[in-house]
């Protein structure tokens, strides 16, 4: 059984597509048959593609501007965690950073939807331009529009000399395996700076530093020199798709860099400045917002307090001024004291001396 059996179908939309393209560029004036009208067709191919995606390219961009917002929250949670490896510490931890992508509306693998979802066009390109020797003398069906015919068109088109399905290690022309060298070396400069373009303008600070940051650095290496190694197993007219689509990509995120920063990104900061020198060339003078003085209450002036004249007794506030005669409280028969009762206040009777 065929393990790629299931890319049949994009095989027949990727052949269709090409073929298509081609015949436009033939109503433009390009010559029909071998040439650059089937070089160019791989390009309208990957032009195609990236305009239906460029919806899930938006949906990229804001998964990915969540998970630079939520980078401090999330670090919050690792250092919480950290040094605990037990099975409920792990589940605790996993259970509050679903609850943080879900709380931020993102999660990490929505930033690569659109690479996940070209790579089944990637490698039905891959062998459709395989296929085009076999197909061209009969021993392989013909996918979609293509041919024996337009098989040996497409595989007789060339770019500087090197054919659409030339291979690094399987050609021994010179001049292909320079051409094929340049490709690859164009193919590994535009995912490098594609990726730096991605991850150094348009991330804040925050978002730089940290295990995740590392781990982004790392793979802006790691990338490249995966294409470098697996490039040379790729046709000539796969390592032009995954060229062009670079190209691409780099256009439109400088696009949506220069025009969508991210907040607190190095992008946000120059678009920033944009605005401040075409405000000044304008005449446009940025007026500072208000500063409204809150309103002073008047000083409260301390009262005069009036001198007690010599001579006069002083009286004290809150108490009973004492009288100048006190009556004596009637006295009780049985017990001697006051009516009242003996209380501190009342004098205890005196003992008859014997």
């Amino acid at each position: 059984m065929d393990f790629f059996k299931f890319l049949e179908p994009i095989e027949w939309v990727v052949a269709w597509i090409m073929y298509l393209c081609h015949q436009g560029l033939v109503f433009l004036g390009m010559g029909d048959g071998p040439g650059l009208g089937w070089v160019f067709s791989i390009v309208g191919l990957v032009i195609i593609i990236r305009i239906l995606l460029i919806p899930l390219f938006f949906k990229q961009i804001k998964a990915s501007r969540g998970m630079q917002m939520l980078q401090p929250e999330m670090q919050a949670i690792q250092k919480k965690y950290k040094g605990k490896s037990d099975p409920a510490s792990r589940e605790a931890m996993s259970r509050e950073t679903m609850e943080l992508y879900k709380k931020h509306g993102t999660n990490p693998f929505a930033s690569c939807l659109p690479i996940l979802l070209q790579s089944p066009i990637f490698f039905a390109l891959f062998r459709v331009l395989n296929g085009l020797v076999p197909i061209s003398t009969g021993d392989a069906d013909p996918i979609g529009p293509i041919n024996a015919a337009v098989a040996k068109d497409i595989e007789s088109s060339s770019l500087f000399g090197a054919h659409l399905s030339d291979v690094f290690l399987k050609t021994d022309d010179l001049q292909a395996k320079i051409v094929i060298g340049c490709l690859i070396v164009a193919m590994c400069a535009t995912t490098f700076f594609t990726q730096r373009q991605l991850t150094m303008k348009n991330m804040p600070k925050s978002a730089l530093e940290g295990p995740m940051a590392s781990t982004q650095k790392m793979m802006l290496y790691v990338f490249p020199f995966i294409f470098a190694v697996s490039g040379v197993n790729f046709p000539v007219g796969v390592l032009v798709y995954w060229t062009t689509t670079n190209l691409w990509s780099m256009g439109q995120q400088f696009y949506t860099i220069k025009r969508m920063p991210a907040p607190g990104s190095e992008a946000e900061r120059l678009m920033l400045e944009r605005k401040k020198r075409k405000a000044a060339a304008k005449g446009i003078v940025e007026e500072a917002a208000p500063v409204i003085e809150q309103p002073r209450g008047q000083r409260q002036q301390p009262k005069r307090k009036d001198r007690q004249k010599p001579g006069t007794p002083r009286v004290i506030t809150g108490t009973t001024a004492p009288s100048d005669k006190v009556e004596d409280a009637p006295v009780d028969d049985e017990t001697g004291g006051t009516a009242q009762g003996t209380g501190k206040g009342s004098p205890s009777p005196k003992k008859p001396k014997k």
